[in-house]
């Protein structure tokens, strides 16, 4: 049942991208006009959409980082225990 939902979405990549744009444009506006930025206690939280895009960038920086530290040692060839 999740591969057939997994291929589901691959063939609909374009959709699932647009939808992924929408939803962080909808908290993006939504911390922009409805939240209240009066408890906020540093400069940068009172910037519209602050959390969303410290979020977003936290995670490319995540998946960078793994994927060097993984070219960097753990991954091995497949014939590492042969020889």
């Amino acid at each position: 049942m999740i591969v057939k939902f997994i291929d589901y979405l691959r063939d609909r990549l374009k959709l699932v991208i647009r939808l992924c744009f929408g939803v962080l444009v909808l908290l993006v506006l939504y911390d922009a006009l409805l939240l209240d930025k009066s408890y906020a206690h540093t400069a940068a939280e009172k910037l519209p959409g602050f959390w969303s895009l410290f979020g977003f960038i936290a995670c490319i920086l995540l998946i960078v980082f793994a994927k060097l530290y993984g070219y960097l040692g753990i991954q091995t060839r497949e014939d590492y225990y042969d020889r």
